[in-house]
């Protein structure tokens, strides 16, 4: 087959991975990056030790994400959780799995694995183009504002793979929707996914308890219910085990207009002991007492209470101990995209076909973050990412060979 010219734009996970598949297909692939290095969302990651992906059952890891699960299984099928580590392993990065079943390099960086991808693709002929940020199509042409002034690129085939639009400042910034919607690309509106959310503290409470870490609870929403600790913000929650609930604590609140996160405080005692533990205490001593040596609760917990509970309910020892096992907090919103970890929304799957191809324009190909799902935190999002990047860059061979 004669060599296409072909513009991967985006200079993220799911553009080098489709970058290292076309250029070991024989074909001239350039990518387009409009920042000054490529990978900055990536080396963000790896700043908390680049949780690569997950090491639990696949048919379980699969099922993460959502309603897309099932669109997305063919590209993960072919670039599962073993693959991806075998992969990284080729590139002189070894992973481990920690404790909560996470995959992470053995380096705890993402710093080494990007420098030893990027001098790959070099090798395999991919020309890296940062700097070169992409403005739209005229006429057959794709249009960039580069260094040197504004060019028209032409090319055989063409891959998006521009991200979502979370944490704008590092080339997110979902700034090519309206380019797309000029052209009848079918989008969901951008929503915060694995995001904090803003709680209504007092100013006494968070002045106090900004930044403390709620340890060792159990939290429980439509999601379902989870292990873990989260983080008290001057604005409201955060953390991972914040992060596991937030699409439906985002969807309930679009829904509904109201949404709670309930906290079990105490998940090693039952309601009954609780109960009869505080009941034992003296009456006359204060709450801060009552709660320490009745419900071995202090600190953060202990003012959490108080915090979101009426006097008449921090009285009453059976009410107070359904409260300490199931602790609602009242959240108001999620807090802006822009400090999310990833975003939800995007071009719609169903305006893709089965090769990644977008409907209302043939030849030019999506993938990555730009793509309507989501999924939790724990290695999905960077698995989802490489898995539909190296599936549009096969799309794109299967299409080019058709034709």
């Amino acid at each position: 087959m004669t060599a296409k010219q072909i513009v991967i734009i985006g200079g993220g996970p799911a553009g080098l991975m489709a970058a290292e598949v076309l250029s070991l297909s024989g074909h001239a692939v350039t990518v387009y990056e409009a920042m000054p290095t490529f990978g900055r969302k990536f080396l963000l990651a790896g700043k908390s030790g680049l949780n690569i992906t997950h090491s639990e059952d696949y048919a379980r890891f699969a099922n993460r994400f959502g309603a897309a699960s099932d669109r997305l299984r063919p590209a993960l099928d072919a670039f599962a959780p073993a693959d991806l580590r075998a992969w990284a392993s080729s590139l002189g990065t070894e992973t481990f799995i920690g404790t909560s079943g996470r995959v992470f390099p053995k380096v705890m960086k993402a710093s080494p694995l990007l420098r030893a991808w990027l001098g790959r693709l070099v090798a395999q002929g991919v020309t890296l183009l940062p700097r070169h940020r992409w403005m739209g199509f005229e006429a057959n042409g794709l249009v960039f504002e580069t260094p040197n002034g504004r060019t028209v690129i032409h090319s055989d085939a063409t891959l998006l793979a521009l991200g979502g639009a979370s944490w704008p400042r590092l080339g997110s910034d979902g700034g090519w929707v309206a380019l797309l919607a000029n052209k009848g690309v079918d989008m969901a509106a951008f929503q915060p996914a694995n995001c904090g959310f803003d709680v209504a503290w007092s100013d006494v409470f968070k002045n106090r308890f900004a930044g403390a870490p709620l340890k060792a609870v159990t939290t429980t929403s439509d999601a379902g219910t989870f292990p873990g600790e989260f983080v008290i913000s001057s604005h409201g929650i955060e953390g991972s085990l914040v992060y596991a609930h937030a699409a439906a604590l985002r969807d309930r609140l679009n829904r509904d207009g109201v949404a709670t996160l309930s906290v079990d405080l105490a998940p090693g005692r039952s309601i009954e002991r609780l109960a009869r533990d505080l009941a034992r205490q003296d009456r006359k001593a204060s709450l801060s007492n009552r709660l320490r040596k009745g419900a071995g609760l202090e600190g953060v917990k202990s003012t959490l209470l108080r915090e979101l509970l009426p006097e008449t309910a921090l009285t009453d020892p059976e009410r107070l101990a359904r409260s300490i096992k199931a602790l609602p907090i009242p959240v108001l919103r999620p807090r802006p995209i822009a400090e999310a970890i990833s975003s939800a929304g995007g071009i719609r799957l169903n305006d893709l076909d089965e090769r990644y191809m977008l409907k209302s324009l043939p030849g030019v190909f999506a993938a990555g973050e730009m793509l309507d799902w989501e999924a939790p935190t724990g290695g999905y999002l960077l698995t989802a990412c490489f898995a539909t990047g190296r599936a549009a860059a096969r799309g794109i061979i299967e299409w080019l060979q058709a034709r």
